[in-house]
């Protein structure tokens, strides 16, 4: 059974950083792409950022220059390092995993999903 754990999420003031890590285990970690989904109160869940087995990322225009995913294959580990958090980061963030490759950016590209782990951004 595939499984996904985010940590690292928190309350931090605006201009701050968090570094979001998701543990899997399960399945054999390098075989796929990985993502970052977030979703906000009242709001559909969002793409943040993808990454290929091979180190190839994606990120939305809307944490561009601010949010890098990353991974550690030897780990089993991916990360979402977060500069320059905005009130509008506010959200819970979801890791996600997927049996293909590529990179992909819709939630339904994703097989797997962790729990979420929540972010609070301070005005």
């Amino acid at each position: 059974q595939v499984q996904l754990v985010e940590s690292g999420g928190g309350l931090v003031q605006a201009g701050g950083s968090l570094r979001l890590s998701c543990v899997v285990s399960g399945r054999t970690f390098s075989s796929g792409a990985m993502g970052w989904f977030r979703q906000a109160p009242g709001k559909e869940r969002e793409f943040v950022a993808a990454i290929t087995r091979s180190g190839a990322t994606r990120s939305a225009d809307s944490v561009w220059g601010r949010f890098t995913i990353s991974r550690d294959n030897a780990k089993n580990t991916v990360y979402l390092r977060m500069n320059s958090l905005k009130p509008d980061d506010t959200a819970v963030y979801y890791c996600a995993a997927r049996n293909f490759l590529g990179l992909a950016s819709e939630a339904y590209d994703y097989q797997y999903w962790g729990q979420g782990t929540q972010v609070t951004v301070s005005s």
